[in-house]
């Protein structure tokens, strides 16, 4: 809505929903950061209980069975938190967008010019954004897992 048809506050109106809206974004990157928490913890666990066994004495088939669980477990998490992270990674994405275009009504466009600022120079190395760096860990933790049940399938096999 036009200023001129929304009456005398609608600048004001308009800087509390410019805060509000970029709060909002702020806590989904958070969730997102607790999201990965969660995942990373999850994970690990498996690891942990793996090198458990392992130091227990399990071997033979119990233990090719075992990995296998651990695999398609592992494996399967490491696909949801992928999903996880490209639903996070769409969302922020779509609030920074609107934050962007709600700053075409302030004095001054800061998100705008981050993000100016952060494209590099000819010669100069890229920005790796976070959303772009951590979406490679539930992949190679996705192959870890898809080697280990591989390597139990295969073991089982040749028994």
């Amino acid at each position: 809505m036009e200023s001129s048809q929304y009456g005398s506050q609608h600048q004001e109106h308009l800087l509390e929903q410019y805060k509000l809206y970029v709060e909002m974004a702020d806590r989904i990157s958070q969730r997102r950061d607790q999201s990965n928490r969660f995942y990373a913890s999850l994970v690990s666990a498996i690891a942990v209980s793996l090198v458990v066994l392992g130091r227990l004495g399990v071997s033979g088939t119990d233990l090719y069975v075992v990995l296998l669980i651990a695999g398609l477990f592992g494996g399967s998490l490491s696909v949801v938190w992928f999903i996880n992270l490209q639903s996070y990674r769409v969302l922020n994405r779509a609030k920074y967008r609107v934050i962007q275009r709600m700053e075409h009504s302030l004095p001054w466009a800061g998100y705008k010019e981050e993000q100016d600022e952060l494209r590099p120079p000819k010669g100069r190395a890229p920005y790796l954004q976070l959303t772009r760096v951590e979406r490679y860990v539930p992949l190679l933790m996705f192959i870890l897992f898809l080697g280990v049940t591989v390597y139990s399938v295969c073991s089982l096999v040749t028994q």
